[in-house]
């Protein structure tokens, strides 16, 4: 019959070594996604068939308010998006803006396009990428319909 030790049997020195080091990039990998979440996004495209081509020139004020169609399509299009930033059903956890609190009408439709067709970017860190040339206002406006329906005062 074999006799086994209580003790565990030594580690090899050089693994005792690794620990730490193996902790430090553990914690970079880990930590890398939030330096990248706002400046490596890729949008997703978005079909916006049924609703009416607005052409080149950006409208002033949402073309789509109020329309069934658009507000299905900004309901997809933002959780495709939008949600990794602003939350789902935009209720933000403290990284983005919370968009339901988005003034409704043309004075929300003036913020809107100003920060979707520019992005923000500060001190050189962007915080939220240029989506108008990507996504297109026919997306984008359906996305501000969309908020329009979650909208809270």
């Amino acid at each position: 019959m074999t006799q086994r030790s209580a003790m565990p049997p030594a580690r090899p020195r050089c693994l005792a070594r690794l620990a730490p080091l193996a902790m430090v990039g553990l914690l970079a990998v880990t930590s890398s996604g939030s330096v990248l979440a706002h400046g490596d996004v890729v949008p997703q495209p978005v079909d916006t068939s049924g609703l009416e081509k607005l052409g080149d020139k950006w409208r002033d004020s949402n073309p789509y308010r109020g329309n069934p169609r658009a507000i299905e399509i900004g309901a997809s299009a933002f959780n495709q998006n939008c949600a990794r930033c602003h939350g789902l059903g935009a209720v933000s956890g403290g990284i983005a803006p919370d968009l339901r609190y988005l003034e409704k009408g043309d004075a929300g439709d003036e913020w809107f396009k100003e920060r979707v067709t520019n992005g923000s970017i500060r001190n050189g860190v962007t915080y939220m990428p240029k989506f108008g040339d990507a996504l297109g206002q026919e997306a984008l406006w359906a996305i501000r319909s969309w908020l329009e329906t979650v909208h809270e005062e």
